[in-house]
């Protein structure tokens, strides 16, 4: 494999913060394909509290619109997730609601395309 640097950028917000009129991770999702990330995936978390939270958010089956933690995941060479970020950081700090993001080195033992649809 190509010796590059990787790294994996994690964004952990609330699953009804928004960027604009669009919710968040739906945002950062479609502005990722745009500009050629080459991997993005949301995660809903179960619960979680961040700090700006007055309470522990927490999924119940009968609430299905209840405001959760979420975690936009995404890996690409270091310099791409650098960039992207430098483009999303200046909406990241207009939002109301906290955030937090942080860009760690990764080791990638497999990457491998599969055909795309």
């Amino acid at each position: 494999m190509e010796s590059k640097d990787y790294s994996v950028l994690k964004i952990y917000a609330s699953s009804t913060d928004k960027m604009g009129m669009k919710l968040l991770y739906e945002h950062i999702v479609y502005l990722a394909k745009e500009k050629g990330i080459s991997g993005v995936t949301v995660y809903r978390g179960v619960m979680g509290y961040g700090l700006s939270s007055t309470h522990i958010s927490s999924s119940k089956f009968w609430e299905l619109t209840e405001k959760l933690p979420i975690m936009i995941e995404m890996v690409d060479e270091t310099e791409m997730l650098e960039t992207f970020y430098q483009l999303i950081e200046p909406e990241l700090l207009k939002m109301p609601k906290g955030c937090l993001v942080y860009l760690e080195p990764i080791k990638i033992k497999l990457l491998k395309s599969g055909i795309k649809k």
